[in-house]
């Protein structure tokens, strides 16, 4: 508890730098909304915050958007979407600002999306990945540059199917709804590649041990697992494959790089599984120069992800700030749908990031294959990556 309190306070910390009493004549306030203290979703929330800080940062040093200094304000939401939707009112509102970045959990985001909608505030979203919140009829406002659950399911379950050491593949997930929904993905994406799988298998995310369901696959002689958890269950997951002496190959979400895994795992069990990532390795020079101002404060600096993505967010809302001339929801809206400068971020470049039927920056192939060794979260590469194509992403 300490240290996520100490974690908290350096974020708020963070923000706090771009919101300076000199800006007041002549500010623009852009906010997050997001859990950076209530669940343990909370760390990508914590660094996320650290990510748009610096891009703010970053764009009052260079004079500002539109003549205008930004003001950062922050809320945490703690996780729960009752005072998320508090959060969201009271910022559009009270503080007249003119963009929301987050939240961190994808319930919120889901609490809240008419609201967005409906007082035409453009949202960009970093880090929650359910499939729904850039879905639906009607003028979205909510923008992705995130891994997407189905996306993230139409990776696993294409290297799953095009792995020629796969006979025969499992499926293990919580029960919780952010479980059922990603089983709901990989039957749907299962199917598309003709793939049966051999077992599916549910655990309690409150679980410790799984060696009963891990039996069943051991009998079914499964030997490639698609597991979608949270991080300290995945942990607890391992740990019951090792008393069993059961191993086999493990692919996972980005979950595994959260720092509840590692924790629970241990030094050994945490190289086990291949996960998805959008920035294993800090590896561009503007990437560099973003991990030297905030990777000493990240308790876990395999979530730097959670940065690059938050500051590309602030830079593409920028870049259509700067097309439509005009902070007004509606003219950024149309721009966001519509840039028609690429934009070099950090996680990639985006050219366009959006259009009017995509609201998602990221897609599969965009997505980095990544393993813990020694401590670090670092490429993973095999000769079956590298037949994959975006056209075996299919969902």
């Amino acid at each position: 508890m300490q240290i996520r309190n100490q974690f908290v306070a350096l974020a708020l910390a963070a923000a706090t730098l771009s919101a300076t009493a000199a800006y007041a004549q002549d500010v623009v306030k852009v906010a997050y909304n997001g859990d950076i203290s209530g669940s343990p979703s909370a760390e990508s929330g914590q660094i996320g915050v650290m990510g748009i800080s610096a891009a703010v940062d970053d764009i009052n040093q260079r004079g500002g958007l539109l003549g205008h200094k930004l003001q950062f304000v922050v809320r945490d939401d703690l996780g729960q979407p009752p005072k998320s939707i508090q959060n969201m009112t009271d910022l559009i509102d009270r503080e007249k600002v003119a963009v929301v970045f987050g939240p961190t959990n994808s319930g919120n985001a889901l609490a809240w999306k008419h609201i967005a909608n409906q007082k035409k505030m453009p949202v960009l979203v970093s880090s929650a990945s359910s499939t729904a919140i850039t879905q639906g009829s009607g003028t979205n406002y909510l923008f992705r540059i995130s891994m997407v659950d189905r996306d993230q399911a139409a990776a696993l379950v294409a290297y799953a199917a095009k792995n020629p050491a796969s006979k025969k593949i499992g499926f293990f997930v919580e029960t919780t709804g952010y479980g059922q929904a990603g089983l709901k993905d990989m039957e749907a994406i299962a199917k598309l590649h003709g793939v049966t799988p051999a077992i599916i298998e549910k655990f309690d995310a409150n679980d410790t041990d799984m060696t009963s369901q891990l039996n069943k696959a051991k009998a079914a002689g499964v030997d490639t697992l698609v597991v979608w958890a949270q991080a300290a269950p995945l942990g607890h997951l391992v740990r019951s494959m090792e008393k069993i002496n059961y191993k086999p190959r493990m692919l996972t979400t980005w979950a595994a790089s959260f720092s509840g895994f590692p924790q629970v795992a241990g030094d050994k069990l945490m190289e086990w599984p291949v996960f998805l990532t959008t920035s294993s390795a800090v590896q561009s020079d503007a990437a560099k120069s973003l991990f030297a101002r905030v990777g000493p404060k990240l308790a876990n600096p395999a979530m730097f992800w959670a940065a690059t993505q938050a500051y590309d967010t602030v830079l593409v809302w920028a870049a259509a700030v700067e097309q439509a001339k005009s902070f007004d929801g509606a003219a950024v809206h149309a721009a966001l749908e519509s840039l028609q400068k690429p934009v070099d971020g950090l996680v990639k470049q985006y050219n366009p990031p959006f259009t009017a039927t995509r609201h998602e920056g990221l897609q599969a192939q965009d997505y980095h294959w990544s393993q813990w060794r020694d401590g670090k979260v670092v490429d993973f590469e095999d000769p079956v990556l590298a037949t994959l194509t975006p056209a075996d992403f299919k969902k």
